[in-house]
């Protein structure tokens, strides 16, 4: 029988780009750091990620920037289109957003930055352990248990949990469950050339917002592959049927946007389709040694484009609160001071996370509209100048290491002010929305 694997500081729980970069930035500070992933193999699914500056940033800190850029794509432009004719609403000049902010506005395969993010654990030899379903956490005054499926318990000075969505250590600080947006979600990422006869860009991020659905399309892999994701509300999902966001849905929800989405619609994956969930803030994500990270702690709907650059973040700023302690290491254990870490980490990170979901959730409903109030957006969108960051500023600037650090949130302005070529009526679900940050 092999000698069981030494005790390592910390354990974190899963695996994804979350867990895997809060191992890295752990292992920089000088700690050892065990991962488990409840899969056989360590890999992502899906398909494009966009990476804002506040997160190339982290990457950059990390001597990582460099290979990112080479696996993915630095858009030109980010544009935002009327989803029924096509006309331009806005848009971002990313090479102008590099220069304001320091670092570039980046897109990715989910798939590659996960791969690159399992690179850098090996070469800082984070031990990756697959087949670990966690069932259970324990929290006592030196430490934390990890409790798996197959029996076994792992015990680190601390414990973090970064196991998604349906996390099982978040039971220990609230009992809530995941919010059904009642949309969904399908992707298709194809060889460039299956599109090069479209009206497509090569260059920019684009994204068409219509009534309950939106379309996006920009490149990857160094331009050799096209990204596709169609969102639209199911109507299935809505009457409360269990079998929603079918692709006889996708089909009607599309069926009269413009011919620039048409085209992309028969490259869709129609075997596959992704429901969104998100989950009520919450302002604690520590229990004693066990803390909530990444989508554990904040799952949001995608509007935003933050998801997995909020859980790169947290393993940034956690990371930073142990070094800045300058612990030393005793024959007893790492030195870190775990009590004030945790502390720090849960004073900045939720309620920066719970302002990114609020705001994704309203930046959704501005997506959506119908009627007067599309006609409204789209009149207040195409006012703004074109280098305008009242909207991005707050982020995609530096990463708040404390509660002062955090700058204003975005102005917002009701829809009800803006004047069309028809009287402005009073609609409840457009009255007092703000324009938020475009990503």
């Amino acid at each position: 029988m092999s000698d069981p694997a030494p005790r390592r500081d910390v354990v974190i729980v899963g695996g994804g780009i979350g867990g895997l970069s809060t191992a890295l930035a752990l292992t920089r500070k000088g700690l050892s750091v065990r991962v488990l992933e409840r899969a056989s193999t360590f890999e992502e699914v899906g398909a494009g990620l966009q990476l804002a500056p506040n997160c190339t940033r982290i990457l950059h800190e990390y001597g990582l920037l460099e290979e990112a850029e080479r696996l993915g794509v630095l858009p030109e432009s980010m544009v935002m289109k009327d989803a029924l004719d096509a006309s331009e609403l806005t848009r971002l000049d990313l090479r102008d957003v590099k220069q304001k902010y320091g670092f570039p506005y980046l897109v990715i395969h989910r798939s590659d930055l996960h791969g690159l993010l399992v690179r850098a654990c090996r070469r800082r030899n984070v031990d990756l352990v697959t087949n670990q379903k966690a069932v259970g956490y324990e929290s006592h005054p030196s430490g934390a248990r990890v409790l798996c499926e197959d029996g076994h318990v792992e015990e680190a000075e601390v414990v973090i949990a970064a196991d998604g969505l349906h996390s099982a250590a978040r039971r220990l600080l609230v009992d809530d469950e995941p919010v059904n947006s009642a949309y969904v979600a399908y992707r298709g990422a194809v060889p460039i050339d299956k599109v090069r006869e479209n009206d497509v860009s090569e260059t920019d991020v684009v994204v068409y917002v219509g009534p309950r659905c939106h379309f996006v399309q920009y490149p990857l892999r160094g331009g050799e592959m096209f990204n596709q994701v169609a969102v639209f509300q199911s109507p299935k999902a809505l009457a409360g049927e269990d079998d929603w966001g079918t692709p006889d849905e996708l089909e009607a929800a599309f069926a009269n946007t413009c011919q620039q989405v048409q085209q992309g619609m028969p490259l869709m994956w129609r075997d596959r389709w992704w429901r969104m969930f998100d989950r009520d803030p919450i302002d604690n994500w520590v229990h004693g040694r066990i803390a909530l990270l990444g989508d554990a702690a904040h799952p949001p709907l995608q509007y935003m484009a933050q998801g997995a650059i909020m859980a790169i973040e947290d393993g940034w700023v956690l990371a930073e609160h142990i070094g800045a302690q300058r612990p030393t290491r005793t024959d007893t254990g790492s030195g870190v001071d775990w009590d004030a870490a945790l502390a720090a980490y849960n004073a900045v990170r939720p309620p920066h996370c719970a302002r990114v979901i609020t705001t994704a959730r309203t930046w959704g409903a501005l997506w959506h509209l119908d009627g007067i109030p599309r006609r409204q957006r789209n009149t207040l969108l195409r006012d703004r100048d074109i280098h305008d960051y009242a909207y991005t500023d707050w982020i995609f600037g530096p990463t708040a290491l404390t509660p002062d650090e955090e700058p204003d949130l975005y102005p917002t302005r009701s829809l009800d002010e803006v004047e069309t070529e028809e009287p402005a009526i009073r609609n409840g679900t457009a009255a007092g929305v703000g324009v938020a940050t475009f990503a």
